[in-house]
């Protein structure tokens, strides 16, 4: 799962493919063939041609081949996929860091708890534990 978003990510950290992924999240399920796009964000076709290519391998984008045409489209799953992992890291280093927030205001001394030992605990369980 890990490696999936490092590649999303990374396909998005490219101001030419933001730019490509947000004009077909707004074309929503009709895609736009690569003429329109080329057209739209003033990229020239060699050039877009990279980036597109560089989307679907990170299966942000996929490419439907209409007729003559090759159409494409956001892939909403990969990114409520990728929305979602980000969630959920968030939502796990968020209770991380309300446990060690409670144990330093719960140590009696001035000394950070935490300098003095490791505690390994499965994030999941700290849920249970709070």
């Amino acid at each position: 799962e890990e490696i999936d978003v490092v590649k999303s990510l990374a396909a998005l950290a490219q101001e030419v493919r933001l730019r490509v992924f947000r004009a077909l999240v707004v074309a929503g399920a009709d895609g736009l063939t690569p003429g329109i796009l080329a057209d739209q964000l003033d990229v020239a076709p060699n050039t877009l041609s990279f980036h597109l290519k560089e989307l679907v391998h990170s299966r942000l984008i996929s490419q439907e081949r209409q007729g003559r045409n090759l159409v494409y489209r956001a892939s909403f799953a990969t990114m409520n996929e990728l929305l979602g992992y980000l969630q959920k890291t968030a939502a796990k280093e968020q209770l991380a860091l309300a446990l060690r927030r409670r144990l330093v205001t719960a140590n009696p001394t001035k000394e950070n708890p935490m300098k003095r030992f490791h505690v390994h605990v499965h994030v999941d369980d700290l849920a249970k534990s709070i």
